[in-house]
């Protein structure tokens, strides 16, 4: 009997193709289109009537995966998990820019709800599995399933699965593991999938592509403040909203032509958020820019193999950034781990801080503190 797996639906050519190669594989494959976030304006979960939404894209991906399942010969689905995802991730989400830091509510998306209610759904419909469009690799070592990084590192996804567990990890499969984004779009063009030549999704999870600072502003009301060269202390301008900066942030500052100045960019290097101050500096090599270690909070580690005392790894501190070599140290309550590392420019607090032993994802934590040469708390 054919193994069932619940796959992952998303009206995009990823999870499209993902059908195709499960099929090709002998799977009995069922689609799902996940339904998250509320597009309606005025019938937004929170209960409050007066927020100001445009609708989003999902509807519009629904048709696509409607019209793309019945090209597929598959059934398709549709489950809404919006109460768990604005209670689980968006909340989340608001809090950690309340605090002034930058929170990544993919991973928790993926933590919460593509791996986790989700699956809770599929084995209530007695899957076998579920599969996920996402360029990452399931490798199955020493009886527990690990992730490693996709064949296609260009797209690799395996940062925003890095807080998952091995009994998430386990339960999926990735069909896109070994194959790269070209070859994907020859596929859906070869099978005339109505996605074909559909663009990739950008902005937060399920919530779509918006303006970003607008979006912000119906959840946390903008508050003017002084932005402050860190290096003179001197107020050189005025930011509209302190949430809406992220250190390292360099465009949208609104900073030019300030007598005394050279017409290099302004870099945000900090914030203030009891005094409500942005902090900028303009010289690339200043020290303000840098940490030198970082406390990682909500700590997960991949496996059984936790590492004993001082561990060398590499680090991803963004989506897009390299790995940088680290030296993990997990704390004794196993929930929190410090790293050291020569000094990294703009390591952002609220972040996540995805660790790798070469392809091998060991887990990952958010960046909850930054410290100085000296390991001191950078407060700034």
């Amino acid at each position: 009997m054919k193994k069932r797996v619940l796959l992952g639906f998303s009206g995009g050519v990823d999870s499209a193709v993902s059908a195709y190669i499960l099929k090709q594989q002998g799977y009995d494959v069922t689609g799902c289109f996940m339904r998250n976030w509320d597009s309606i304006a005025n019938n937004d979960i929170s209960g409050n009537p007066n927020l100001n939404l445009s609708k989003c894209s999902q509807e519009l991906d629904y048709d696509d995966a409607l019209n793309t399942a019945k090209v597929l010969d598959i059934q398709l689905l549709r489950k809404d998990f919006i109460e768990e995802y604005y209670k689980e991730v968006f909340d989340s989400f608001l809090n950690t820019y309340k605090q002034g830091y930058t929170p990544d509510p993919d991973v928790f998306c993926n933590k919460y709800i593509k791996f986790g209610h989700f699956i809770n759904y599929a084995k209530s419909l007695n899957y076998d599995y579920i599969a996920m469009g996402h360029y990452a690799k399931r490798v199955d070592e020493n009886n527990e399933a690990h992730l490693y990084k996709a064949f296609d590192l260009n797209k690799d996804q395996s940062y925003f699965l890095s807080q998952l567990n091995s009994s998430q990890i386990g339960y999926c499969l990735f069909p896109l593991e070994n194959i790269t984004k070209v070859e994907v779009r020859e596929i859906a063009l070869k099978l005339n999938l109505p996605v074909a030549k559909k663009k990739d999704s950008t902005g937060v999870c399920f919530i779509g592509e918006r303006n970003f600072k607008q979006f912000l502003s119906n959840y946390l009301p903008s508050k003017e403040g002084d932005i402050v060269d860190i290096k003179t202390g001197k107020v050189i301008a005025r930011h509209d909203g302190i949430l809406y900066y992220t250190v390292g942030q360099h465009k949208g500052l609104g900073i030019g032509g300030i007598k005394g100045y050279k017409d290099d960019p302004f870099f945000v290097v900090g914030k203030n958020l009891n005094k409500n101050i942005l902090y900028v500096c303009q010289e690339e090599n200043t020290e303000y820019r840098f940490s030198y270690g970082c406390l990682l909070t909500s700590f997960n580690f991949i496996g059984s193999d936790l590492p004993v005392g001082e561990f060398k790894c590499n680090c991803k501190f963004r989506y897009r950034g390299k790995d940088l070599p680290v030296v993990l140290k997990i704390n004794d309550d196993k929930q929190s781990a410090v790293l050291t590392y020569d000094k990294i420019p703009y390591v952002c607090k609220g972040q996540i801080a995805a660790l790798y032993l070469e392809d091998r994802v060991l887990g990952s934590g958010i960046i909850s503190k930054t410290y100085d040469k000296n390991m001191k708390e950078i407060e700034y």
